[in-house]
């Protein structure tokens, strides 16, 4: 959520109620005045543009370089005696899928900006186009419950949860960037944009001194917050009270006409709200019966002040807090029912609650190429798996006619789908061995046999039984990479020999890699192709995610993050060498432990989807950019390559692009403010050159192979045999291919 114009006007306007603190000593006096450890709610979702810090966000993610910057945080404020609870949005309301859908659509339109600028330039856009990597909200609750964090995932609207648990456990504030907290009659709000964690100093907005500036009690926030516009009243349906609130303010007021727009318009609905209870003797309701609103617009309003009300706070009716219905309560037991509210409230489950006890499941904005007929959106590349999914959880007991088939409605985002209505997808059964298994017995039973049925029905989703071999043979995260590779070749069939290369040679090499050498890796260039398989593949890790839940765990979830096997400059690295027709002892490393592990791996691939009439064809693409000439890129580009706009009609992405005044919150979108970055660089490595366009990394940048010998798949080696070509940061020309470049590089 979010009030229009609030925050710029406290920051503006205001200055009185925006207070610099310092946290440890505001810790030390809340825990002198409490006897309480101080404890800080921290909105998760807000937070993530702060903590993706990574240079390079445009590959899929830098995710064991973001893994040290959240240890980090996490220290820095527990060395201070701060106690940390985390919330993350966990539904959407569908009050609120208007808004959650506009903003969607307007991502997209920075998305296809971020392509096009890929495209003409080969090189990453500035951070006015900065795009979170797929999945980082997601991924990030189980990255901060290793960490011994405590993570909530919520059922309702996540700043509602977040302030109901403040106030109720008496918290020293709330971390934050949404000016709802403003309205919340809850504890501190503090501002996370303000944030300085080396000397943990922030901005505190005071809602009393707020108060005191503008005329109102707390108790009306609500009612100013619905009036200049929020997620529940949109702005468009109190312009009309707006304008004569204004129209009065300057006509009364006019010495405050040579103020900022923004602050005149919350000082004039200010006066107005003060005006309307100032007429009635004793209010009686949410809101004065005075206001000149139509019936449906009164109900809208008033529903948009419940919102804000909190348990035990005065005008509070039961109800008034809608409860996420049971979608499908008659396809699983109590328990099962229980189970999946208890795994989503403790960030420990990932789409068994929403497609059991909601029926909605939703996806935001992913990097795909809108022009780029030829890669299929992540949203229909998996559909396949997802409808197992669904099969698994709902279709126990089912007799398997068409007429009762339980469906989840999906809105996901991607080219050509308006999102308009959510798409209607039917649960399919999975291809197992005798009757479809209970749920019950596959989450709550134990044994081998459950054991061995949890593994099945988990590789049954992504048509990969044959891999139940390499079950303890090799390492866990590697066995979710292969599921997951093989899917993406069977259901894409454009993707090439190269194309599995390169995800199985970084998922191999990964292991082997640190933080500091995986930042340290240069890329010549970009190929927007690559990019898209790389948010295509992270993707991916949340269905493998999802799969697992439903199937009882048979693997850890722990394997299945990004950190364990996908790194986005190393797999565009690989991408890059394996199109360029390097060697695969090179594209290994020249480590004859992982050339060995990867050719096993690729030969399983191989023969699995042989058997299902899937034959993968070489179709390496000419790894070359010709860039434009020109200046180097800047932060205010536009991100347009040079000449017409012809985009295809593939869908709506018109939407409003203007961030609404700062006062309402972007939930880890991909949007960015250009001022709060410096300009990105080029991600061009100068020291190879690029005379010829192709690269091939220096033969003397390897070390030897060793002698290889029988190969332990479940461990990686003790330390590194070789050295990536990323970390000598120069490149050997290799001869210009005849063909002529195919598109999409």
């Amino acid at each position: 959520m979010g009030v229009k114009g609030l925050q710029y006007f406290m920051d503006c306007c205001c200055p009185g109620a925006c207070v610099t603190v310092n946290l440890r000593e505001m810790a030390r006096q809340h825990a002198d005045k409490s006897q309480q450890d101080p404890t800080i709610v921290v909105d998760g979702m807000a937070c993530l543009r702060h903590w993706y810090s990574c240079k390079d966000w445009i590959c899929g993610g830098q995710w064991r370089e973001y893994m040290d910057v959240l240890k980090r945080w996490v220290e820095a404020f527990t060395s201070a005696g701060i106690r940390l609870v985390f919330f993350f949005d966990g539904v959407v309301e569908e009050k609120k899928r208007q808004a959650w859908v506009k903003r969607r659509r307007r991502v997209n339109r920075d998305v296809s900006k971020m392509f096009r600028h890929v495209k003409a330039y080969g090189e990453q856009p500035g951070r006015e186009l900065f795009c979170l990597p797929s999945g980082l909200a997601s991924f990030t609750r189980f990255a901060l419950s290793s960490l011994g964090q405590e993570v909530f995932c919520s059922v309702q609207e996540a700043d509602y949860e977040i302030a109901s648990y403040a106030r109720q456990h008496g918290s020293m504030g709330i971390l934050g960037q949404d000016s709802d907290f403003i309205i919340y009659d809850s504890a501190p709000y503090l501002s996370v944009a303000k944030l300085r964690i080396d000397s943990l100093t922030t901005v505190l907005y005071d809602r009393q001194r707020l108060c005191q500036t503008i005329g109102l009690a707390v108790t009306q926030l609500p009612l100013l917050a619905c009036l200049l516009g929020n997620d529940v009243v949109s702005e468009e349906r109190m312009q009309h009270v707006r304008n004569n609130a204004m129209e009065t303010y300057r006509t009364n007021d006019p010495a405050s006409h040579s103020g900022a727009p923004q602050g005149q318009m919350v000082l004039a609905v200010s006066h107005l709200v003060c005006s309307l209870w100032s007429r009635e003797e004793q209010q009686t309701g949410l809101i004065p019966q005075s206001l000149d609103l139509s019936a449906p617009q009164k109900e809208l309003v008033k529903k948009g002040v419940r919102s804000y009300l909190l348990p035990g706070q005065e005008g509070l009716q039961q109800g008034d807090i809608s409860v996420p219905p049971c979608g499908f309560e008659k396809h699983v037991s109590p328990e099962i029912l229980k189970a999946c509210r208890e795994k989503h409230v403790a960030a420990e489950g990932y789409m068994v609650y929403s497609v059991v006890c909601e029926g909605v499941i939703e996806c935001s904005n992913t990097l795909e190429d809108e022009e780029d007929a030829e890669l299929q959106p992540q949203a229909l590349v998996y559909k396949p798996c997802r409808q197992r999914i669904y099969g698994l959880l709902l279709l126990q007991g089912h007799d398997g006619s068409s007429d009762d088939l339980p469906a989840i409605k999906e809105w996901f985002v991607y080219p050509g789908n308006p999102l308009k209505e959510p798409e209607i997808v039917p649960a399919v059964p999975n291809s197992l061995p005798g009757d479809q298994p209970s749920l019950d017995s596959l989450w709550f039973g134990s044994g081998s046999e459950v054991s061995a049925l949890r593994l099945t029905c988990f590789l049954s989703i992504f048509d990969c039984q044959e891999f139940s071999e390499l079950h303890g043979a090799i390492e866990d995260s590697l066995l979710a990479a292969l599921c997951l590779v093989t899917h993406i070749v069977l259901q894409g069939q454009t993707l090439s020999q190269e194309d599995v290369d390169a995800y199985l040679s970084q998922a191999v090499c990964l292991r082997l890699k640190s933080p500091k050498e995986l930042q340290q890796i240069k890329l010549p260039f970009l190929s927007s192709r690559a990019v898209q398989l790389g948010s295509l593949y992270i993707r991916g890790l949340s269905h493998l995610l999802g799969a697992n839940c439903a199937s009882g765990c048979p693997l850890p979830n722990a394997a299945l993050m990004p950190w364990h096997s996908f790194d986005g400059r190393l797999f565009h690295s690989k991408y890059l060498l394996a199109h360029s027709g390097t060697e695969k002892s090179v594209l290994l490393d020249s480590d004859s432990s992982c050339l060995s592990l990867f050719l096993h791996l690729r030969e399983k691939l191989t023969e699995t989807c042989r058997k299902q009439g899937r034959v993968l064809q070489s179709r390496p693409r000419v790894t070359e950019h010709k860039t434009t000439p020109g200046p180097r890129y800047r932060g205010r580009h536009t991100g347009r390559p040079p000449g017409g706009e012809n985009w295809r009609e593939r869908g709506e992405t018109t939407g409003d692009h203007r961030h609404g005044g700062g006062g309402w919150r972007e939930r880890g979108e991909a949007r960015g403010d250009p001022r709060e970055y410096e300009n990105s660089e080029r991600l061009w490595d100068r020291g190879g050159g690029m005379r010829g366009g192709h690269f091939h990394p220096h033969p003397h940048s390897y070390s030897n192979w060793h002698d290889g010998g029988p190969q332990n798949w479940s461990r990686p080696p003790r330390q590194s045999r070789g050295r990536s070509y990323g970390n000598t940061g120069r490149y050997q020309l290799a001869p210009r291919w005849s063909q002529p470049p195919a598109p999409g590089t």
